[in-house]
């Protein structure tokens, strides 16, 4: 495909993004590298980063401020389908990845560049999700991608950096791999990869230990509007002041953590530490009011579906066409999600103990009570069951015959 001569690199600052910088220029023959970092609500003072990337060698060096469409056009579809990768983990980190990936495509087109770059090792699920993305929106871009071919381990990807002057933004023994946004972090690598060790304290930031936590549980409500959440103990807050209210109160009642041996898009097992609190609320409570307010094969429909748009997530497959099937499905079964859901917070567990729609509950009580106000049909009872366990009548004479 020849040499690219201008390139958009997703830059975090990290060793590995830093150290692309001149790797690209001095080893691949890149002309001008321009850095993009994506503000993702990860709270890091970006403009250091900023400057980082410039003493790196990069001619220019932008930022995007992406809270708001990451959490209206990413977070919400995901509580909106309750995503969670094989039942467990929220997608904190993979909902990011289309996102940065529009927005570099985006970059390369303002700026004339032929080809985009990424940090992302040979291993890993990012680099699916980063080329697969890029390709559907832009595909006569390349990806590039040096730290999948440069073969270096961490402390060599240091030394290669500080050789042109990066400093390494943390010792060379630091264990951990760390990523953060407004979603949540997910935390790998050093003696975590032993899946039998326990997470250290020192892991979490997001979340509260279970005996850091208030002994004294918290009770909360959770209001939705077409399934998307809206307000939280009847205050109405923007998309993104609700995530953040939200991780605020899980995580002081340490709410939120998983610990996951994952099954990764490339074929490896690996162990993953996950703080989600906000997001995993929501969706366990958005999961509650679909109860309330789903018809049952409709409920039952989508719990499959669930699954496969959490996968086509996961596996960085957001830009096609069955995800924007399962989209169109997932909106469809939205409009009756209204309504409250009661959470009681206490020492890392989210209980749910109410929840209520005024206009789409198919909760009936008279249906549903044994009381006097019981207005359920008995006598039909005996006839629905003849028909309904017919066939299984029929095949057992056969049997017997």
């Amino acid at each position: 495909m020849g040499r690219a001569k201008k390139v958009v690199l997703a830059y975090s600052g990290g060793v590995d993004t830093s150290v692309c910088i001149p790797y690209l220029k001095h080893e691949w023959g890149v002309d001008e590298v321009i850095a993009f970092a994506a503000d993702l609500g990860q709270g890091d003072e970006l403009e250091p980063i900023r400057l980082k990337a410039l003493d790196a060698g990069a001619s220019q060096s932008l930022v995007g401020d992406l809270i708001e469409p990451f959490v209206e056009e990413f977070a919400l579809p995901a509580i909106r389908a309750n995503a969670l990768y094989e039942g467990r983990y929220p997608l904190s980190t993979a909902l990011a990845r289309p996102l940065i990936a529009r927005s570099l495509v985006e970059v390369a087109r303002e700026v004339g560049a032929d080809a985009v770059a990424h940090g992302c090792t040979g291993k890993g699920n990012d680099q699916v999700r980063f080329d697969v993305a890029i390709a559907s929106l832009a595909p006569h871009l390349k990806v590039l991608s040096p730290a999948r071919e440069w073969r270096m381990s961490r402390e060599e990807a240091i030394d290669y950096g500080e050789r042109f002057g990066i400093p390494a933004p943390v010792s060379k023994k630091s264990p951990y791999s760390i990523d953060l946004n407004l979603l949540g972090r997910s935390i790998e690598a050093g003696p975590l990869e032993d899946p039998m060790v326990a997470p250290p304290e020192e892991v979490f930031a997001m979340t509260a230990s279970v005996d850091a936590s208030p002994a004294q549980a918290q009770e909360i409500e959770i209001a939705f509007d077409a399934g998307n959440p809206v307000a939280i103990d009847g205050v109405r807050l923007d998309p993104v002041d609700l995530i953040k209210e939200a991780n605020r109160l899980a995580g002081e009642h340490g709410f939120g953590r998983l610990d996951i041996i994952e099954n990764r898009v490339v074929g490896i097992k690996s162990r993953e530490i996950y703080e989600t609190p906000g997001l995993l609320l929501l969706i366990r409570a958005h999961q509650e009011l679909e109860s309330l307010t789903l018809a049952a094969d409709v409920l039952r429909s989508k719990r499959q579906l669930e699954m496969q748009w959490a996968d086509l997530v996961y596996q960085g497959l957001w830009f096609t066409p069955l995800k924007d099937a399962l989209d169109g499905f997932m909106d469809r079964t939205q409009s009756h999600v209204n309504g409250l859901v009661r959470i009681r917070l206490h020492k890392g567990n989210a209980t749910m103990i109410g929840r209520s729609s005024s206009t789409n509950s198919l909760y009936l009580p008279d249906m549903a009570t044994y009381g006097s106000k019981d207005n359920f049909d008995h006598s039909a009872a005996e006839g629905f069951i003849y028909i309904w366990g017919l066939p299984s009548r029929l095949w057992a004479a056969a049997r017997r015959d």
